[in-house]
C-alpha cells in the first residue's frame, strides 16, 4: 500500500517538504550567462551586416573602377570598404543596402606592406579622381575578451551546480539536502493521521497484535505502567517467513500510535562512503529523541544486523559491522534513550547479532507464523471485503484449501481471483475463480498450447494416476483433491491435495508422505517396465524429506537418537560437517534403505490396485481432469479417515 508522506501537511507547515523556506534557485546563473551569449551576438551581428569579399575582387572590380571612397583598416587584419554613393547606384552592387552607411565590403588585407603598395599603385593610375582615404584603426572586443576567461568558469560553475542539486533528495527540484547530507538519516516521518492502517487491518495475528498493542498503550498512557515500577520496552523485533505481516504490523502501530514514526530500511544505513551508516544511525536517534517519546521501524534489519565476524582479516570492509556498533549503542549505551522505541522485522532472525537480540536492546521477540485455518478465514474477510463476492462463495472452504498461504499469498489469491473472473466478463467473483486462482498460485500458468505427443501424455496420465492411487490407499496421505495432465508452469501434470495441518509429525506419517511421492515412478515401472525423468521433482522432495527423518528428527535406529540440525545457522558458514565421514556415510546408507521399502511398499500398493490406476489414467486421459467424486466413482469410500 503506497502511503503518502505529505498528506494532512500544510505548505508551511514545519513537516512541509520545504519547511517553509524559499527555494534556493540558482537559475540565475543560467539566465546570465545567456545574456552574454546574446550580449555577444548582438555586438557581431546587430546593425549592418557588411558582405566579406576576396581581395582580387577588391582589387579588380572596386578599386580600379574608382568605386572606392574610403578604407579603414582595422587591426592590421580587415579592411573595411566604403563605397562612394554613385557607386551605390550601380545595378553590380544591387545586393549592397544603398540607405546604409557602411562599411559596405570587408576583406582579410594580409600583410600590410602588400596592401599599402596595391593602394599606392592604384592612386598612381587615377590622377584624374580623388585619392582614396585610408585609415588604421585599433579596436579591443571587451566582450569578447571577457567571455573568453569568464565562460568556460561560468560552464564549470554550472555544471557543478546541477550536479549538486541532482545529487540532493528527490533529484532535480528536490528540496533540501546536498552531497554534504549523505550522512542524514533518510528515514520517513509519519505523523498522526499519515498512516490509514490500523490494528482493524491486521487479521490473523492476534497474539502479535497483543504484543504490540501493549508499547502502543505504553506511549498513549505511561503512567499506567510507570507508577508500578515498570519501564517501557526498548526494542520490539518482528520475525517470521515472508508475507506474514510483519511490516503491515508495522504500519499499524504508525497509524495508531499518535506518536512521531520513524521508518527505515536496513539497506539505506550502509553506503560505499566509510562512517555514512554510523553517521545516519546518529543522525536518526537524534531526530527521534529530539520528538520522543517516538518509534524506530528498521525494516530488513539483517541487512546491518548480521553476526559479526570473528576473523576480521578476512573482511574487506567492516562498514556494516559500524553500522551495527552504532546501533547497539544508541539502543542501550552509556547515553540514555527514553521515549525512543525500536521496532524492527525480518525473515533471517536465526542471523542476527546475538548482541542485537539480548534484553535491554529488542527486549520482545515476535514470532509471527504462516497463518492457521482459523487466521486465514480472518485474513480473507479482510481481503475479500472490496470484492463484489457471489452467493456461492464460502471462506471456510477457501480457508481450507490454502494451507501453507501467508497473508501476502491470501491477498494476491483475492487478487488473482477478481482478474481471472473480470476476464470472464462476470458480475461477481465466483467461487470457481477462486478455484483457479489457487491453481494457478501454486501449481502456475496453464498452458494449452504446450505440445506433447501422445506417447508422452499416456506416460504422464499412469504417472499421476499412480500418485492418486498410492495416496488413496495410504493411511496418512493427505486427502487427495483433484488430478490433472493440463501442464501449469514447469509441471507436465499435479495432483492437488489438502495437507492436514499437523504439529508434530510421526515416523509413519512421513513414511506414507514418501511412498505418495513415489507413486508416480512406481506406476510408470508398473505400466511400461521402464521409468522416464518425469519423477525429479517427486525425487528431489523425497530425497530431503528423508535426509531431514534420518539427520534431523532421529527417526532413524540406525543412527539413533541425534540431531545434526543447527539453529543458529553458523554451520552455513562452516567449511565442515558436523559429523564424521563414517557418520555420513552411515546416514547416506540410511537414507537410502529407507527410500527404497518405501518405494517397494508402493509398487505393492498399486500391483494390487492395478485395475484402479489403469482406470484413472484413461479417465485422465480422455477428461485431463478428474475430481474427487469421480475418484470415489473408481476407487469407492476411503479405507479410513486421516487422522486429525
Amino acid at each position: 500500500m503506497a502511503i503518502n508522506n505529505n498528506k494532512g501537511r500544510k505548505p508551511n507547515s514545519p513537516q512541509g517538504p520545504g519547511k517553509g523556506k524559499p527555494r534556493n534557485s540558482t537559475s540565475w546563473i543560467l539566465y546570465l550567462l545567456l545574456a552574454l551569449v546574446l550580449g555577444q551576438a548582438l555586438f557581431y551581428f546587430g546593425g549592418s551586416q557588411a558582405e566579406e569579399i576576396s581581395w582580387t575582387r577588391f582589387r579588380n572590380s572596386m578599386l580600379g573602377s574608382g568605386d572606392v571612397e574610403r578604407i579603414t583598416v582595422v587591426n592590421k587584419e580587415q579592411a573595411e570598404v566604403y563605397l562612394t554613393p554613385e557607386a551605390l547606384t550601380q545595378s553590380k552592387y544591387a545586393e549592397v543596402d544603398s540607405s546604409a552607411s557602411g562599411p559596405h565590403f570587408v576583406f582579410n588585407i594580409g600583410s600590410v606592406e602588400n596592401f599599402s603598395d596595391a593602394i599606392d599603385r592604384a592612386q598612381e593610375q587615377r590622377e584624374d579622381q580623388p585619392p582614396i582615404e585610408v585609415t588604421y584603426e585599433s579596436r579591443t572586443d571587451w566582450l569578447g575578451t571577457a567571455l573568453s576567461w569568464m565562460l568556460p568558469i561560468i560552464i564549470i560553475v554550472a555544471i557543478w551546480i546541477f550536479i549538486m542539486r541532482r545529487m540532493r533528495p528527490g533529484g532535480m527540484g528536490g528540496g533540501g539536502g546536498n552531497i554534504f547530507d549523505i550522512g542524514k538519516s533518510k528515514a520517513k516521518l509519519f505523523q498522526k493521521g499519515q498512516s490509514d492502517v490500523t490494528f482493524k487491518d491486521v487479521a490473523g495475528l492476534e497474539e502479535g497484535k497483543g504484543e504490540v498493542k501493549e508499547v502502543v498503550d505504553f506511549l498513549k498512557n505511561p503512567n499506567r505502567y510507570t507508577k508500578l515500577g515498570a519501564k517501557i520496552p526498548k526494542g520490539v523485533l518482528l520475525v517470521g517467513p515472508p508475507g506474514t505481516g510483519k511490516t503491515l504490523l508495522a504500519r499499524a502501530v504508525a497509524g495508531q500510535a499518535e506518536v512521531p514514526f520513524y521508518s527505515i530500511s536496513g539497506s539505506e544505513f550502509v553506503e560505499m562512503f566509510v562512517g555514512v551508516g554510523a553517521s545516519r544511525v546518529r543522525d536518526l536517534f537524534k531526530k527521534a529523541k529530539e520528538n520522543s517519546p517516538s518509534i524506530i521501524f528498521i525494516d530488513e534489519i539483517d541487512a546491518i544486523g548480521r553476526s559479526r565476524g570473528k576473523n576480521a582479516a578476512l573482511q574487506s570492509n567492516d562498514e556494516r559491522e559500524n553500522t551495527l556498533n552504532q546501533i547497539l549503542t544508541e539502543m542501550d549505551g552509556f547515553g540514555t534513550n527514553t521515549g525512543v522505541i525500536v521496532m524492527a522485522a525480518t525473515n533471517r532472525g536465526d542471523v542476527l547479532d546475538r548482541a542485537l537480540l539480548r534484553p535491554g536492546r529488542f527486549d520482545r521477540q515476535i514470532y509471527l507464523e504462516l497463518p492457521t485455518k482459523t487466521e486465514r478465514r480472518a485474513i480473507l474477510e479482510v481481503h475479500a471485503k472490496p470484492l463484489r463476492l457471489a452467493e456461492d462463495i464460502n471462506l471456510d472452504t477457501l480457508s481450507a484449501q490454502t494451507p501453507g498461504f501467508s497473508g501476502a499469498d491470501i491477498a494476491n489469491l483475492c487478487n488473482e481471483a477478481a482478474l481471472i473472473a473480470a476476464r470472464r466478463d462476470k458480475e461477481q467473483v465466483e467461487m470457481k475463480d477462486f478455484y483457479d486462482a489457487t491453481d494457478r498460485i501454486i501449481a502456475g500458468l496453464e498452458k494449452k498450447s504446450k505440445i506433447i505427443s501422445k506417447g508422452e501424455k499416456n506416460i504422464i496420465a499412469h504417472h499421476e494416476a499412480g500418485h492418486a492411487t498410492a495416496s488413496w490407499y495410504l493411511k496418512h496421505a493427505d486427502n487427495l483433491l483433484k488430478v490433472s495432465v493440463v501442464p501449469r508452469g514447469r509441471s507436465l501434470g499435479a495432483a492437488w491435495y489438502l495437507p492436514q495441518e499437523h504439529v508434530i509429525y510421526t515416523k509413519d506419517q512421513f513414511i506414507d508422505r514418501i511412498c505418495a511421492a513415489l507413486g508416480g515412478r512406481a506406476a510408470e515401472e508398473i505400466m511400461f517396465g521402464k521409468v522416464s525423468s518425469g519423477a525429479l521433482d517427486d525425487l528431489e522432495k523425497v530425497t530431503k524429506q528423508a535426509y531431514t527423518m534420518v539427520a534431523y528428527y532421529g527417526l532413524s535406529k540406525e543412527i539413533g537418537n541425534v540431531s545434526f540440525y543447527d539453529s543458529t545457522g553458523r554451520n552455513e558458514q562452516s567449511f565442515q560437517k558436523p559429523y564424521s565421514e563414517a557418520t555420513a556415510q552411515r546416514i547416506d546408507e540410511e537414507v537410502s534403505r529407507l527410500v527404497e521399502n518405501a518405494y517397494q511398499r508402493t509398487l505393492d500398493i498399486l500391483t494390487e490396485h492395478r485395475s484402479e490406476l489403469e482406470e484413472l489414467a484413461q479417465l485422465l486421459l480422455k477428461k485431463e481432469v478428474a475430481f474427487k467424486k469421480d475418484l470415489e466413482a473408481i476407487f469407492g469410500e476411503r479405507p479410513q479417515e486421516i487422522e486429525a
